[in-house]
């Protein structure tokens, strides 16, 4: 109990207690305390519960399979209609754009890049919970399709002998047949990868997007856009070879009009991005820069005839209209499995984080289950249509939000421009050059190469986490794309398990009576960093008409006593955690921490003039007695407290190795913790 006698006889001490309490040993402790017995339920209750059905679960059930539902009875037309409208349009330009692009990464005519940026919209319409991605193709994703599909479909396959007039023999490819199995290969991957992202929403599976940490797929982004990058850049310059490893073989083959259309694309795109970037707050809709240079260049091309006269490569031939639905390649599953697998997990956690990032903008939730679902159905469905597998971008989806997005009748929208698109305009872009659709790929791997900036940040933060960056982008350049990531996977895994060893145990020693080693430079912790391209303030005002959440608690604690380290990715989580409840007027406390947890957070930048070290007490009754004193001196000053202050509620978490426990309880000011009834 807390130990009493103030000066004035009103007040305890509160800056000292004591406790008091009988000695226990198991069975004592059992005999004045009666254990909570919890009867399980046999298997047949479990069953009828889980399949009886009513009216409002029914409704419920439906609602959570098909979001649409949810928020579309509840749309304010007059408000969002027309910024969905202009958001969509610009959206569906920039689509358009990089559809075409990235149907080079995956090495498929051109034309089925529009049908893989207008497909998978349309299920995700209606099955999809985040409101501002747009959905579509993806550098890396594209990439990682790409690989399988020339691994088994490569030009060699197809070589075919021609005879000319003069006798003499010559070898070509085929590419007619080379592009159709290449189509059929990129479909049946999108549609493997489908099968796969359903199977783990309906099973529940959304948390293994946990263990992709934020360094592994900095490292495993960055690798990826050094492949693009390379990809790239034979049809940037041009160069008359069919593989990647002879193009500086052959570089002074290089067509000229081709390499200076490519650069000033690049340089063209850079340029006007960093001006958007720069001045976003004052340029109400960001320049659409990729699709003016195509238009341009696609004039200049015509005009000039660079086909003809400099042999430039240009895109031919852009199908009007639709292609049947296919049916997949079943008996390739064995071959692809593997790829699909890594596929699938890389393109939905790349989804929904960008999709979390606007959620917690804008104060909604994303349900990652079924954003699995989502994902696999609008994959299949647009396999089927002989696409290629679907994610999101988060350049594309900036384009969205920014200019007004409020919903997915922006990305329906979007998807009827690239419509548009694909019955139509399709013809009017077969003079533009295939190097300003590279360099226009190129150009938006500025983000994922500056990731590269992040490395010596990490290095002073934490060591193992630079580490897990470095080694997973050198494995994904040097084994490929999916073997690198389930290198890092492991290599990451191999370090919690290393650090639980012996940060652990370094832990419980006493540093008070151990030689002070020499600290880090406090100004190198100084040094600016790069701050990511999509930032949420906290400190700003909440959006209009949202509805801060009451919580029947004002206090949370976290026992940290079974945690052995954080990395880089906790600390930023927990911070964001105190954020949170800080926004809902709830205080969060620490207890039981080690004594290096106090150092990582300190190299990790995680306290500022709001989150304080007077947070973290060493134990959680330390804690509860201080939030109790906090309400006394309340109760004091404000007498209107009082009657809230005698009862009220408290709540603090212990991590555990096998999960977190979660305690709540009630209490006065003067009890002491032994009144706290945990609940498990």
């Amino acid at each position: 109990m807390a130990a009493g006698g103030g000066a004035d006889g009103a007040l305890p001490e509160l800056g000292r207690y004591i406790v008091a309490r009988p000695i226990y040993n198991e069975v004592n402790f059992q005999e004045e305390n009666e254990r909570r017995l919890v009867v399980p339920k046999t298997l047949r209750e479990r069953v009828q519960k889980t399949c009886s059905c009513s009216k409002k679960k029914a409704i419920q059930v439906t609602k959570t399979l098909l979001p649409i539902l949810e928020w579309l009875p509840k749309y304010r037309v007059k408000e969002w209609l027309l910024s969905d409208v202009i958001s969509g349009i610009s959206t569906g330009l920039v689509a358009t754009l990089q559809g075409l692009a990235y149907a080079l990464l995956v090495g498929v005519p051109i034309g089925y890049g529009l049908y893989s940026a207008f497909f998978p919209i349309l299920p995700y319409f209606f099955l999809g919970t985040s409101r501002h991605i747009s959905v579509g193709p993806f550098p890396v994703v594209s990439l990682m399709v790409g690989s399988v599909v020339l691994s088994m479909a490569p030009d060699e396959n197809f070589r075919v002998l021609s005879s000319n007039l003069t006798g003499l023999n010559k070898t070509l490819i085929d590419t007619d047949a080379r592009d159709a199995q290449r189509v059929l290969i990129s479909s049946t991957v999108s549609f493997l990868v489908g099968i796969i992202q359903l199977l783990f929403g309906v099973f529940q599976i959304g948390f293994i997007v946990r263990y992709l940490a934020d360094p592994l797929v900095g490292g495993f982004t960055t690798a990826a856009a050094f492949q693009v990058l390379v990809s790239q850049l034979k049809i940037v310059l041009n160069v008359p070879t069919h593989s990647e490893n002879k193009i500086f073989q052959n570089i002074a083959k290089t067509n000229i009009a081709d390499l200076i259309a490519g650069l000033l694309t690049i340089f063209i795109c850079m340029v006007v991005k960093e001006i958007n970037d720069r001045f976003k707050h004052k340029i109400p809709v960001p320049i659409p820069i990729e699709v003016i240079v195509t238009i341009v260049a696609t004039g200049i091309s015509y005009g000039a005839d660079l086909e003809k006269k400099y042999n430039a490569g240009i895109v031919k031939h852009i199908p009007s209209g639709f292609l049947p639905p296919i049916n997949p390649a079943v008996g390739m599953f064995g071959d692809i499995i593997a790829s699909s697998f890594s596929i699938a997990i890389v393109a939905y956690a790349i989804a929904v984080s960008v999709g979390k990032v606007y959620a917690t903008k804008y104060d909604y939730a994303i349900d990652g289950n079924q954003e699995f679902i989502a994902f696999g159905i609008s994959n299949i469905f647009s396999g089927a249509f002989s696409c290629f597998a679907a994610t999101t971008a988060l350049s594309r989806t900036a384009v969205q939000e920014s200019t007004g997005g409020k919903t997915q009748v922006a990305g329906i929208i979007s998807a009827a421009i690239v419509l548009i698109a694909i019955v139509a305009l399709g013809k009017l872009l077969e003079p533009l050059q295939k190097s300003v659709l590279a360099a226009v790929v190129i150009a938006n791997l500025k983000g994922m190469f500056m990731q590269i900036g992040d490395v010596p940040r990490l290095w002073r933060q934490s060591k193992a986490d630079a580490m897990i960056w470095v080694f997973t982008c050198i494995a994904s350049i040097i084994l490929g794309l999916d073997l690198g990531l389930l290198a890092g996977l492991v290599f990451a895994l191999l370090t919690v398990v290393l650090r639980n060893g012996i940060i652990s145990d370094f832990g419980t020693a006493n540093e008070a009576f151990e030689p002070d080693e020499d600290p880090e430079d406090p100004e190198e912790l100084d040094i600016p960093t790069k701050e990511v391209e999509i930032q949420v303030d906290w400190n700003s005002e909440l959006p209009v008409k949202v509805n801060v959440p009451k919580v029947p608690f004002h206090s949370l604690i976290f026992d940290f006593g079974a945690v052995s380290f954080l990395d880089v990715v906790a600390v930023r989580v927990m911070k964001t955690i105190l954020k949170e409840f800080e926004r809902i007027d709830v205080k969060v406390y620490i207890a039981s921490h080690l004594d290096h947890i106090i150092k990582t957070l300190e190299h990790c930048a995680f306290f500022d003039d709001k989150i304080k070290t007077e947070i973290f007490f060493l134990t959680v009754h330390d804690a509860v007695l201080h939030i109790q004193n906090q309400i006394m001196h309340r109760d004091i000053q404000d007498p209107i407290f009082e009657k809230v202050g005698t009862q009220t509620q408290f709540c603090f978490y212990s991590f555990t190795v096998g999960g977190l426990t979660q305690h709540v309880g009630s209490y006065s000011p003067l009890a002491s913790i032994e009144n706290c009834e945990p609940h498990r």
